[in-house]
C-alpha cells in the first residue's frame, strides 16, 4: 500500500511540473572602426556597466588595427620564350635558336599610425637570353656556340617616412637605392673579364632627400609631388675591374662620372623633385598606369675637388684639353648639372593570371653622358597581384 501511494505521489509531481530551460546568447564581436586606427590597445567589453575581457573581441580589434594601419600590395610575373629550328631549316630559310626568360617583382607597403606614415617600395626586373654566337678561331674556322647574356637587370628599393601635416601635405624624407645583381658585358660576343662594364654595386646609386610632399585629395587623380630643397646623390663603383675596363673610348670610372680610377664613389648635394602617379582603370582593374619622374639638380659637387666648372662651355673646353693630354687624374667635373630619370609601367590584364606589361625608362645624366638614354620592354606572361585592401 505504501509503494502504491509513493508511486502515485511521484506521478502527480511529474504531471504538475513544467519544463525548465536556459538560453545563452553569444553576440558577434565587431571592432569599432572609429577607434582602431588611434587605439594603442583594444578596449574591454562593456556588459551592464561592467568591464570584461573578451578574447574574441581582443583578436578582432587587433586584426582590425593591423589591417587599418598596414596596406600591402604584392605582384610578380614570369615570361618565357623558346625558338628552335632544325639545321636544314636554318640553311634554307634562316633563323636562330634562342631562349628568353624574364621575371619581375613588385612590393608596396604602407604603415600609418596617427600622423606618422612610412611607405616602402621594392621593384626588381631580371631577364636572361640565350642565343647562338659565332666565333672565329685562329685557324679561321667559324663555330657557333649558345651564349647566355642579360637583357635587363635592376632592383631598387625606396622608403619614405613622413609626418602628416594636413589632408594633402606631409613633411619627411625619401631614401632610394638601386643597382644590379649580375655582371654586364659590352656585347653577347664579348663576355670576358676585360669586357665587363657593370656588376653588383658597380654602379650603385643612392639618393636621399628631405622636404614636403603634396598628395592630391582627388582619388581620380592620385598624384604625389615631393619638393626637396636639400638632397644628396651618390654614385658607387666598387668593382676595380669595371673602373679599369674601356668601352665607347672611355674607361669605366670616367663613364660613371668619377674623378679618377682610384675613386670608388662620388657625392653631390643639391635639390630634387619627384612626381609619382599610380592609378587603376576599370571596375576589374584591367588597366593600370604607374609613373615616377625624378630630377636632381646638383649645386654642391665634390666639395674637396678643385678642378670644377660651373659654365658648360668652359667645362667642354677643359675636358677636351684633358683628353688631349691623356692625363689619368684631375678630370674636369661639371659642378652644376641636372639628372632626370623617368620610369613608366603599363599593365593590361587579359585574365587574373595573364597580362601584358609595357615598360619605358628615360635617363639623362650630363656628367656621365651627353646623350639621353632610353629603354623599352614589352612582355606578355603570367602575373599575380595580391592586395590586403
Amino acid at each position: 500500500m505504501k509503494h502504491i501511494r509513493l508511486i502515485a505521489l511521484l506521478f502527480c509531481l511529474a504531471a504538475a511540473a513544467r519544463p525548465a530551460t536556459a538560453q545563452i546568447t553569444i553576440d558577434e564581436v565587431k571592432a569599432d572602426p572609429s577607434l582602431t586606427i588611434l587605439a594603442n590597445r583594444p578596449h574591454p567589453a562593456q556588459v551592464d556597466g561592467r568591464s570584461y575581457f573578451s578574447r574574441a573581441r581582443y583578436r578582432a580589434e587587433r586584426a582590425a588595427i593591423r589591417k587599418e594601419r598596414n596596406t600591402l600590395e604584392f605582384g610578380g610575373g614570369v615570361l618565357g620564350s623558346v625558338a628552335s629550328y632544325s639545321d636544314s631549316w636554318i640553311e634554307t630559310s634562316g633563323g636562330d635558336n634562342s631562349i628568353g626568360l624574364a621575371a619581375t617583382l613588385f612590393i608596396h607597403h604602407t604603415f600609418t599610425k596617427q600622423r606618422f606614415t612610412i611607405e616602402t617600395k621594392f621593384d626588381a626586373k631580371f631577364g636572361y637570353n640565350r642565343m647562338n654566337v659565332e666565333y672565329t678561331g685562329d685557324d679561321g674556322i667559324t663555330t657557333s656556340k649558345g651564349t647566355w647574356y642579360k637583357n635587363q637587370d635592376e632592383f631598387q628599393i625606396s622608403t619614405n617616412p613622413a609626418y602628416i601635416l594636413s589632408k594633402s601635405w606631409q613633411v619627411g624624407s625619401i631614401i632610394k637605392f638601386r643597382t644590379q645583381l649580375a655582371n654586364g658585358y659590352i656585347s653577347r660576343s664579348q663576355q670576358e673579364a676585360a669586357d665587363r662594364k657593370s656588376s653588383f654595386m658597380a654602379p650603385g646609386y643612392l639618393d636621399i632627400s628631405g622636404g614636403f610632399t603634396y598628395t592630391c585629395p582627388e582619388k581620380r587623380f592620385p598624384i604625389k609631388i615631393n619638393i626637396s630643397p636639400l638632397a644628396l646623390s651618390a654614385v658607387f663603383v666598387e668593382n676595380a675591374q669595371v673602373r679599369r675596363n674601356v668601352w665607347d673610348d672611355k674607361p669605366g670610372w670616367q663613364a660613371y662620372g668619377l674623378a679618377n680610377a682610384g675613386k670608388t664613389s662620388k657625392y653631390e648635394g643639391g635639390s630634387s623633385v619627384q612626381i609619382d602617379f599610380d592609378r587603376t582603370f576599370g571596375k576589374k582593374g584591367i588597366f593600370r598606369y604607374r609613373t615616377t619622374l625624378f630630377s636632381f639638380f646638383g649645386w654642391i659637387s665634390n666639395i674637396g675637388l678643385h678642378n670644377k666648372y660651373t659654365d658648360y662651355h668652359a667645362y667642354r673646353d677643359a675636358l677636351q684639353e684633358w683628353t688631349d693630354r691623356g692625363d689619368a687624374d684631375n678630370k674636369p667635373m661639371l659642378a652644376i648639372h641636372p639628372t632626370v630619370r623617368w620610369e613608366n609601367t603599363i599593365d593590361i590584364k587579359a585574365t587574373k593570371y595573364l597580362s601584358t606589361t609595357f615598360n619605358f625608362q628615360l635617363y639623362y645624366n650630363r656628367a656621365q653622358n651627353f646623350d639621353i638614354q632610353t629603354q623599352l620592354l614589352l612582355s606578355v606572361g603570367l602575373t599575380y597581384t595580391f592586395k590586403n585592401k
